[in-house]
């Protein structure tokens, strides 16, 4: 009846929507793109009545040139093509072409074959061997695959055509209707946003993958700068608990002492006064005490330098065998006082005694070295220094038979504040400074250290220094060394405002037999000089309003003070450009705080080189 048709194209069309509806709702509901295309692949075959369904898939859009392919994906994909990746059948009769692809030499021959899929067209072929009988190669194609008829629809996202929808028959001709084109192309666009929709999610998740490993590395790193942060506290409790140690045992002695010396000194009563020799004994206690805070804050200051980049080197020639000798000779009594045995092996030959360093920096090296053999070697135990020479290196090796040191502890040796006791229940005195100052002073001489050490038998120092050259001075100038046995004579002018300084220097020249002659105010300190006309001048570098360096460049610019000697006391975070304008001006420097032989030394051999020039 007329009604038949009719009701069968009815019954078409709300089944071609339900399976619309079906692939949709999957696209919505899950975000397993394979799965997708899987399932519809299966039901759109089943609804088509097609032997079989395939989708093709490009790996990017197509161009007009493309590449020949292989039948493989692996080799599809190097090639820059892709290859059949879904696939449904009707019958186990019906050969799988899953993971084939159609050849470049049999669509060349083919009029606009692609071009239609980039401009989103369906393409239906009702029977191959008709459509294709003057293209060989490709209808062979066709028929190895047992393909009759074909309907393809475009997959495009993007505007870029991802891949394709085609429908096979395989048995016979078919003449595809205009309802099943409609229909395979709009599953294809279907399908062409279940996989944006695919893409977008896949970012999504890389993006949250890329985070939440951003943000696990931005935990760690606040976990590993938390435990910093609380080493560093730690370390700074122990150092704090450590110094007060340090400074407060010194500082008790001195103080009483000082008090018992006002107390019993100076009183009314002559009979009640300290005997002469105890009051000796009481001042030299007060000055090793005293002696022994300058180092320790000295010790400080020096780190600080160091690792600021702001201490510099003075380079100057000097004998190792004298250098080894005056430290032996200084730690003498605390090896006596130890019952230590100190001793020097000296493996150096005459001619090759001078060494180009900063002599002072490698006497402290040397020294904390030495005296930490010293402290922490038992009664009888003995502490050697050994020196010889390697080439443009001195090498220098400290060996003691003192307690030694353990394996797991040898990294914490060199380390800032670190003690190898907690400072709370420690047996050896010390601020943990010392060897994290020496391992710095080494390697601003770009030499280095290494340390040997067996638990109850001992341990060993070796340190390389090489030979600095000279162009790298830096501060401090070398002058001709004085005899010091020689009668100091001579008159010295001292420019400084701060009357304990002032004092303390006056005393010291005054004692060697010097003349000096204090002025408080470099403005008209300048006149008074022009008419005293020492032989030597201290000048004070800190004076407010850079009073030190504009009276300095007066007294070289003048024909009666040209030729006088300067000596500068300056500090060692002066910073560099006002250090080098000091440097041209000045005949020598001394960093306080002011040793007194050292003053004295640097003060005769001025004066004797300005009497010279004469």
């Amino acid at each position: 009846s007329i009604c038949q048709p009719v009701a069968e194209a009815l019954h078409q069309q709300v089944e071609q929507e339900r399976l619309l509806n079906q692939v949709t709702s999957q696209i919505r509901q899950s975000q397993e793109l394979p799965l997708i295309l899987t399932t519809a692949v299966e039901r759109v075959r089943h609804f088509l009545e097609v032997d079989r369904l395939v989708i093709y898939q490009f790996d990017f859009p197509y161009t007009s040139s493309p590449t020949a392919l292989e039948p493989t994906p692996a080799a599809a994909t190097e090639l820059g093509w892709g290859c059949i990746t879904y696939e449904a059948k009707a019958s186990d009769a019906i050969s799988s072409v899953l993971n084939v692809i159609e050849q470049e030499e049999c669509l060349t021959h083919v009029p606009n074959s692609t071009h239609k899929y980039q401009r989103g067209s369906t393409v239906a072929v009702d029977d191959v061997d008709r459509t294709y009988n003057t293209h060989n190669c490709l209808l062979k194609l066709l028929h190895r695959h047992q393909v009759r008829a074909k309907l393809v629809a475009p997959i495009i996202v993007e505007n870029n055509l991802w891949g394709l929808l085609i429908a096979h028959q395989c048995l016979e001709p078919r003449r595809w209707q205009d309802s099943e084109k409609n229909f395979l192309q709009a599953i294809a666009e279907h399908l062409a946003i279940a996989i944006y929709q695919a893409k977008l999610y896949a970012q999504v998740q890389q993006q949250n993958n890329t985070l939440e490993q951003r943000v696990i590395e931005r935990t760690q790193a606040l976990r590993d700068a938390l435990k910093a942060a609380q080493a560093a506290n730690l370390a700074k409790s122990e150092f704090l608990a450590t110094m007060s140690h340090e400074l407060r045992t010194p500082l008790t002695c001195v103080i009483g002492m000082a008090a018992t010396l006002l107390r019993w000194c100076f009183g009314q009563d002559s009979s009640q006064r300290l005997p002469v020799e105890k009051q000796q004994r009481y001042l030299k206690t007060i000055q090793d005490n005293g002696q022994h805070l300058l180092e320790l804050i000295n010790d400080i200051l020096d780190l600080s330098q160091v690792e600021a980049g702001k201490l510099v080197l003075t380079i100057r020639k000097f004998s190792l065998s004298k250098l080894a000798n005056q430290l032996l000779s200084s730690l003498n009594e605390q090896a006596y006082q130890q019952q230590v045995t100190l001793q020097l092996d000296w493996r150096v030959p005459p001619e090759r005694d001078c060494f180009y360093a900063d002599q002072r920096r490698v006497k402290q090296i040397l020294f904390n070295l030495l005296s930490n053999g010293i402290k922490f070697t038992p009664e009888g135990g003995k502490v050697i220094l050994r020196v010889w020479r390697e080439k443009h290196l001195v090498v220098f090796q400290v060996e003691d038979t003192g307690i030694g040191i353990s394996q797991d502890q040898l990294p914490l040796l060199f380390q800032k504040f670190q003690q190898l006791e907690t400072p709370y229940r420690r047996k050896y005195e010390g601020t943990g400074l010392g060897l994290a100052l020496t391992k710095q002073l080494i390697e601003l001489h770009r030499g280095k250290i290494e340390v040997e050490s067996v638990v109850g038998e001992g341990s060993c120092f070796t340190v390389w220094l090489p030979t600095q050259p000279m162009a790298t001075v830096t501060s401090g100038k070398a002058l001709p060394k004085s005899n010091l046995t020689l009668k100091a004579q001579g008159t010295v002018a001292l420019v400084e405002n701060q009357e304990e300084i002032a004092t303390l220097i006056c005393e010291i020249l005054t004692a060697a037999g010097y003349k000096v002659i204090w002025l408080i105010d470099a403005s008209t300190a300048i006149k008074q000089i022009a008419l005293l006309k020492p032989q030597t001048i201290i000048i004070d570098w800190q004076l407010p309003t850079r009073e030190g360096y504009e009276m300095t460049q007066w007294l070289r610019q003048s024909s009666t003070t040209g030729g006088v000697k300067i000596l500068a006391l300056t500090i060692p975070t002066l910073p560099n450009l006002e250090q080098q304008e000091m440097m041209e001006v000045v005949d020598d420097y001394l960093y306080k705080p002011i040793e007194p032989m050292e003053l004295l030394y640097r003060v005769m051999a001025l004066v004797e080189s300005y009497s010279a020039a004469l």
